[in-house]
């Protein structure tokens, strides 16, 4: 066994406990088509692993329709803001060591305080995005 780099390689997490590690991560359509190829089959109970580091505020929103996705802040410091489906809209502040949970149908995104590095858990499949 050897040591493998979160950032370059995500984890898929499937059914039965097992875990994958992904080919390299391009950030491409792409990439994620081939993804949901390989791993549509364990429908809402997949989850993707990934780490990403960020130095300036989210463009977009995203939403993930099917699941929970877990937001840990690593390093430094973002604030992550997200509206519910019936329309309320909230923001946490996170530093490292602590955690946020958007929810199913929760719109989210995130200002960079500098520089911050998250993992997130995401139930990826269906997964929609909008410009912020």
């Amino acid at each position: 066994m050897s040591a493998t780099d979160l950032t370059a390689f995500p984890i898929h997490l499937g059914l039965g406990g097992s875990a994958a590690i992904e080919p390299s991560f391009t950030g491409k359509p792409q990439w994620y088509a081939a993804y949901s190829e390989r791993h549509g089959s364990d429908g809402a109970d997949g989850r993707l692993v990934s780490q990403f580091t960020f130095n300036e505020s989210w463009s977009t929103w995203e939403m993930h329709p099917n699941g929970h996705e877990v937001v840990l802040c690593v390093a430094g410091v973002m604030v992550l803001h997200q509206e519910h489906p019936n329309g309320a809209r909230s923001e946490v502040r996170l530093g490292p060591g602590q955690y946020a949970i958007n929810g199913p149908g929760v719109w989210h995104t995130a200002d960079i305080v500098q520089s911050a590095t998250g993992v997130f858990i995401t139930a990826g499949s269906g997964t929609q995005i909008r410009p912020r």
